[in-house]
């Protein structure tokens, strides 16, 4: 067993990050995430939001991965904790952890290594993904109240014309 850690800090409010988390997928960042399902979801006593997604995957493993492991004895159980920054509202913190198991092989631990670095490099493809859902997020914004703006000039503009 491998465990791996990182933590990142988004320029932008946990609300915003927050969105964006429950809209990360598909994005083109990270094309090896075919599907999402949410197996639980619930809020605890002090109003956290803990919601549990299983990721379907084709992640494009090493040869040498695949030859030994055949991929089904690979576990990889992930854990993303997005807090609001204590000392500055418009920030986030990133906190991610990943446990990873490959059973059965002789070389296990050298290919948790291998799953280790792989993870490490995808996570910054999936903050990359997060950047990318918040400024679509942030343009739709922008075209609902460009849209709202526009409709209620059109009438006072109709108004004026047949006058």
């Amino acid at each position: 067993m491998k465990i791996w850690a990182s933590e990142h800090i988004f320029n932008h409010p946990w609300e915003t990050v927050t969105k964006a988390a429950m809209q990360k997928y598909p994005n083109p960042m990270n094309p090896s995430v075919i599907g999402v399902d949410v197996l639980d979801r619930s809020i605890d006593k002090q109003g956290r939001l803990h919601s549990t997604r299983l990721l379907g995957t084709e992640w494009g493993l090493p040869s040498i991965v695949k030859s030994i492991t055949f991929t089904n004895m690979v576990s990889v159980d992930e854990k993303l904790t997005y807090k609001p920054h204590p000392e500055d509202q418009d920030k986030t913190i990133l906190t991610q952890e990943a446990i990873i198991s490959v059973k059965g092989v002789s070389l296990s631990s050298y290919l948790e290594g291998v799953l280790a670095s792989t993870i490490s490099a995808n996570a910054g493809k999936g903050r990359e993904a997060m950047e990318w859902v918040i400024r679509r997020l942030n343009a739709e914004i922008e075209e609902l109240a460009a849209t709202a703006r526009g409709t209620i000039r059109a009438p006072m503009a109709a108004a004026v014309t047949e006058k």
